[in-house]
């Protein structure tokens, strides 16, 4: 099993709610656990192979990204 485990400092509950909901998706041989607390955004993926780690960390980095990207439109308009 091969896992790792991402956390963002500073994020919204917004966004961890977000992406709560892109974490009911299931992506083939992997398990992926959110949490949220006092800021802290924690991202866990464990996954039976590299290439399912690879495709599982590849799709939550761009939803975080899209997240992040948002949150930069709504607070400063551009």
């Amino acid at each position: 099993m091969h896992s790792l485990k991402i956390t963002v400092d500073n994020a919204s509950e917004e966004m961890y709610r977000a992406m709560n909901v892109e974490s009911r998706h299931e992506i083939p041989r992997t398990s992926v656990k959110l949490s949220f607390n006092e800021k802290k955004f924690n991202i866990e993926i464990a996954a039976s192979d590299t290439h399912a780690l690879r495709a599982a960390l590849n799709s939550y980095l761009r939803w975080l990204a899209l997240s992040l990207e948002i949150e930069e439109v709504i607070e400063n308009g551009s």
